[in-house]
């Protein structure tokens, strides 16, 4: 059984991410969605200004997947959370246990630093809600998310 090994990305990760982020956009039926770049990366997940953090999973010293993840605020609970933006592993080493490992690396970041829960989102025919029901999360389906975007976005901007 190789060694599962959940370690915190590093700088020298931005190429891993970006490629994990890219098998992750392919397996979603967006492969030329991503338009984020290793600079990108590089810029947002580090120094000062970090806007992310992302974890490592490695098989035997091999990177197989990444959680990367960001803050998010409750009003309600009145403390902050985490949001799961990306989990992937790759198809040969899910048998490994290798996501629910992440994910529980996750939950003992979220949990150290006070957070009262960690949110994440997943696709309505993505097989791995199973998994994550599995693990506990709970769907809300009175929660619909909304994005805005492009044109839209930029339009109420301008409103301002």
């Amino acid at each position: 059984m190789p060694t599962v090994t959940i370690r915190p990305a590093v700088e020298a990760d931005a190429a891993a991410i970006l490629g994990f982020v890219k098998e992750l956009a392919e397996f979603e039926r967006e492969p030329h969605a991503v338009k984020a770049t290793v600079d990108d990366v590089r810029r947002d997940g580090w120094g000062p200004d970090a806007v992310f953090e992302a974890l490592m999973a490695e098989l035997d010293g091999v990177p197989v997947g990444f959680a990367l993840t960001f803050r998010n605020y409750s009003t309600w609970e009145g403390r902050a959370g985490l949001f799961v933006e990306d989990l992937y592993v790759q198809p040969h080493a899910r048998k490994f246990g290798v996501g629910r490992t992440l994910l529980a690396a996750v939950a003992r970041r979220a949990v150290e630093r006070g957070c009262k829960r960690v949110d994440l989102s997943v696709l309505n025919w993505n097989p791995a809600r199973g998994f994550y029901d599995r693990i506990g999360f709970k769907q809300m389906e009175e929660w619909l998310p909304y994005r805005l975007t492009g044109d839209a976005l930029h339009a109420l901007a301008e409103e301002a």
